[in-house]
């Protein structure tokens, strides 16, 4: 399990981000228009996992305004923005702002991605939801890079994360 500071207080998350140089655990996570993505839809592209507690506070909807113009346009790379939010909420604020490179994906069915990752929040005021992590997935499904983000308030190493794709 991973110790993560929420609001100044230590939080832990049901496990550890899953290892570089392994193949990154398949997911079902749910589109905005509530079909079913898979990794294997992702197939053959790069990958950058931003992963947050929900888009409706803010420095997740940073992260997604971020990595949408820092990443997005790269060659054969794709942004997966998810959370445990509903779809709607997700489709909503891409609208509003205007974010249309990355592609936003909702855990909300039974936060499995969120286990498979070892990344749930198992205490507190967000309890179930995503701790802010960022995996980046090379082409051939394996993870070459990792951040827990320490502290929930935190935005993530962009640079750090751009430089392992």
């Amino acid at each position: 399990m991973a110790t993560i500071i929420l609001g100044g207080n230590p939080i832990h998350t049901n496990g550890e981000l899953p290892k570089i140089n392994t193949a990154a655990p398949d997911f079902k996570l749910v589109r905005n228009d509530l079909s079913v993505a898979t990794l294997n839809d992702f197939k053959g592209h790069k990958l950058v996992l931003n992963i947050f507690p929900s888009i409706d506070t803010s420095t997740c909807a940073t992260s997604v305004r971020k990595f949408n113009e820092q990443a997005a346009n790269l060659p054969n790379t794709k942004v997966l923005c998810i959370a445990r939010d509903l779809p709607f909420a997700m489709k909503r604020f891409c609208g509003v702002e205007g974010i249309d490179n990355a592609i936003c994906l909702s855990d909300f069915v039974d936060g499995s991605f969120g286990k498979d990752y070892g990344l749930e929040i198992t205490e507190g005021i967000f309890n179930g939801l995503h701790s802010r992590a960022v995996v980046v997935i090379n082409e051939d499904g394996i993870i070459t890079h990792t951040e827990q983000v320490g502290n929930i308030s935190d935005e993530p190493n962009y640079e750090a994360a751009l430089a392992a794709l």
